[in-house]
């Protein structure tokens, strides 16, 4: 075990660690909003709504990540209109193509996460919401979000961290994050198991880390909830532009 070696590549694994963050949170980010667009269309009656949202979750979740890496990075490049449009400014960009494909990948799993989050809300809730003159978008943004958010978390979490790894990758497109610079150093030393143990650690470090934040939300949602949420239901009902006399 060449101990000098995992000292040396310490400092800049943890550096690619930082790009290694940039590709999960940009695409998390953007998948949040995929997914919860795609929520709300599963949730729809219509049927070809609910159907064509089916599709993409069925399709992003049911294919797997390298290969939508592939696809979207070696495949898209071939298609001859995309290089005179705007989209090959992105598209020619291997950190962009990773990020959509991470995006995409989230946003199907986040929407299948959401969806069953809405399903669990009670329909009294709802009801009793309409019975008191609420309108519908009071109700979905004030009372449905919040419990899906509350529900759909500990599940969520689990996602941030399977994406946290899907995230290596990333380096199959020439991307240097954690994996690819730890590929790097054994293609110069040859010497892997060092190597992968310390961009190890910095993984397992990375989701210990996100594993306690999760926690520590789910905790104070629950505590802000006890206290606030009482108060939050009062001013709800007895605020004047949401009671049914008003309107008369």
């Amino acid at each position: 075990m060449d101990l000098e070696l995992m000292v040396n590549s310490f400092p800049k694994l943890l550096s690619a660690a930082v790009i290694t963050l940039k590709l999960l949170s940009v695409s998390l980010i953007i998948g949040l909003f995929i997914g919860l667009f795609f929520a709300i269309l599963r949730l729809n009656k219509n049927i070809f709504i609910n159907k064509f949202a089916y599709g993409y979750s069925y399709v992003f979740r049911g294919t797997p990540l390298l290969v939508q890496i592939f696809i979207i990075y070696f495949g898209l490049g071939q298609i001859e209109y995309l290089r005179s449009t705007v989209l090959w400014v992105i598209l020619k960009e291997p950190y962009w193509c990773a990020i959509i494909a991470f995006a995409l990948n989230t946003g199907a799993y986040t929407s299948e996460i959401l969806r069953s989050a809405f399903q669990t809300i009670k329909p009294g809730i709802v009801e009793a919401g309409k019975s008191l003159g609420i309108s519908n978008k009071v109700i979905f943004y004030k009372i449905q979000i919040p419990i899906a958010i509350r529900q759909s978390l500990p599940a969520y979490g689990n996602e941030i961290i399977l994406m946290m790894k899907g995230t290596s990758l990333a380096s199959t497109v020439t991307i240097m994050d954690l994996t690819g610079v730890a590929k790097y150093i054994i293609s110069t030393t040859f010497k892997p198991i060092e190597v992968f143990i310390v961009a190890g650690g910095i993984y397992l470090f990375m989701t210990f880390i996100i594993h306690n934040v999760i926690k520590f939300l789910v905790h104070l949602i629950l505590y802000f909830h006890k206290i606030l949420y009482p108060l939050h239901i009062y001013l709800l009902l007895h605020s004047r532009q949401f009671l049914r006399f008003d309107r008369y």
